[in-house]
C-alpha cells in the first residue's frame, strides 16, 4: 500500500492514485491479447502486428509505445517493440502467473465490483452479485475458463505464502494434516515437503481438487496425501491433528464462517490445532496488502479480512479459543485455535 510520495504535493498525489485505473486497464489489455506470448521470439514492429490482432497500426503502435514507457516493453530506434523482464512476466506459463493473475484481478468482473463499491458500503451485500446476477463462485463455476484463470491468481497472488507457512510453523510431530478447501494441494505439498512425517489428506469440492495429483507428485508427496472430495459447508475430514484453512475465512459471511468452524470443531480431537492462514491486519493505519484485499472481501465474494481480536472474537463464538499468531515471512500469518 502505497503513502504520499515525498516532494509530492498531496493533491498530485491523491491525482496519482485515482487515474491508477488507466494502468490497470493498460496491463490487462497486454495480457488479453497476448502481446508477451507475441513478441516471445523477437522484437517486432506494431505494423507487424497489426494484422494478426486486428488493430490499425498507428493504435497498436501508441499502445505499445505506453507500455514501453511503464517499463514493459523496450522500443528500439527502428521502431521495433522487445520484452522487458517486466513484460516476460505476462507470457502465458510464466513463473509467478502473473498473466493470469492480471486476467482475474484486473477482469471486468472485478471492475463492475468496484465500480459499485458504494452500493457494497451501503448493503454490506457483494456488488459483484448485483452486477453478474448470482455469487463469485457461482459464476466461476459457470465459466471454466475463468475459473481455471482464478485458481492459477491464487499461486500469483499467494505463491510465496505456503514455504513460508511450512518453515514458520513446527509440523514435525502432527501425524495426520487435514487442508480444508485445500484446492490443489499446493500448501499441503510444500508442508509435507518439509516435514517428512506427517501424512496429509487434501479436502475440496470435486472439481477443484482434479488438478492436485500433478501438483502432489511434482512436490513428491503423493504417497502422502490422501484427496478426499467434499464440501466443507456439510462436513470436514475427522480425526487430523491439524486442520488449515488457507485463504477460506475470508471469503465468506459470519453466518457461512461459523458454519464451516463448526464442521471443523465437530471434527477436531482433542489436542487438534485449526490453523487459519490469512491476512491478519494490523491495528490502525499501518499499511498492509490485507486492507486493500479486504475491499475486494466486501465488493465480491461477500467476506472480509480481520485482524487478531476480530480472529479471537469469530474462533470464540465457534466454540473454539485462539491460542496465537504465528508470523511467517510472507504477509499471512497462522492464527492457531483449539476446542475452548
Amino acid at each position: 500500500m502505497s503513502q504520499a510520495a515525498a516532494g509530492v504535493p498531496p493533491h498530485v498525489d491523491v491525482i496519482r492514485m485515482a487515474t491508477a485505473f488507466w494502468v490497470s486497464a493498460l496491463v490487462y489489455t497486454m495480457a488479453k491479447i497476448d502481446l508477451a506470448d507475441r513478441l516471445a521470439a523477437a522484437p517486432q514492429s506494431a505494423a507487424s502486428l497489426a494484422a494478426a490482432l486486428g488493430f490499425p497500426a498507428r493504435t497498436l503502435h501508441r499502445f505499445m509505445r505506453t507500455l514501453a514507457s511503464l517499463g514493459l516493453l523496450t522500443q528500439h530506434a527502428d521502431d521495433t517493440f522487445g520484452l522487458t523482464p517486466h513484460g516476460e512476466t505476462l507470457k502465458t506459463g510464466a513463473p509467478g502467473s502473473a498473466r493470469a493473475t492480471v486476467l482475474t484481478m484486473a477482469s471486468p468482473m472485478i471492475w463492475q465490483a468496484f465500480g459499485d463499491i458504494e452500493y457494497s458500503l451501503r448493503t454490506g451485500l457483494p456488488a459483484v452479485e448485483k452486477a453478474l446476477g448470482m455469487n463469485m463462485f457461482e459464476y466461476l463455476a459457470q465459466h471454466p475458463d475463468q475459473a481455471a484463470l482464478f485458481s492459477e491468481s491464487m499461486v500469483g497472488i499467494h505463491g510465496g505464502e505456503p514455504p513460508a507457512v511450512a518453515e514458520a510453523y513446527d509440523f514435525s510431530p502432527m501425524g495426520t494434516i487435514v487442508d480444508v478447501g485445500g484446492a490443489t494441494g499446493n500448501m499441503l505439498g510444500h508442508i509435507l515437503a518439509r516435514h517428512p512425517q506427517p501424512q496429509g489428506v487434501l479436502f475440496d469440492r470435486p472439481h477443484v481438487v482434479s488438478e492436485a495429483p500433478a501438483l502432489l507428485a511434482r512436490h513428491g508427496v503423493s504417497d502422502r496425501v490422501r484427496i478426499e472430495p467434499g464440501d466443507f459447508f456439510e462436513s470436514v475430514p475427522a480425526g487430523g491433528d491439524a486442520y488449515i484453512l488457507s485463504h477460506i475465512i475470508h471469503d465468506w459471511t459470519e453466518a457461512q464462517c461459523q458454519t464451516i468452524l463448526g464442521n471443523c470443531r465437530r471434527a477436531m480431537r482433542p489436542g487438534a490445532r485449526l490453523l487459519i492462514v490469512e491476512f491478519v491486519l494490523p491495528d490502525g493505519p499501518t499499511p498492509h496488502f490485507g486492507k486493500l484485499t479486504d475491499m475486494v472481501m466486501l465488493t465480491c465474494p461477500g467476506g472480509e479480512e480481520r485482524t487478531a481480536e476480530e480472529y479471537r472474537t469469530l474462533l470464540a463464538s465457534a466454540g473454539l479459543a485462539m491460542t496465537r499468531v504465528v508470523p511467517t515471512a510472507s504477509d499471512v500469518s497462522i492464527v492457531e485455535a483449539e476446542l475452548a
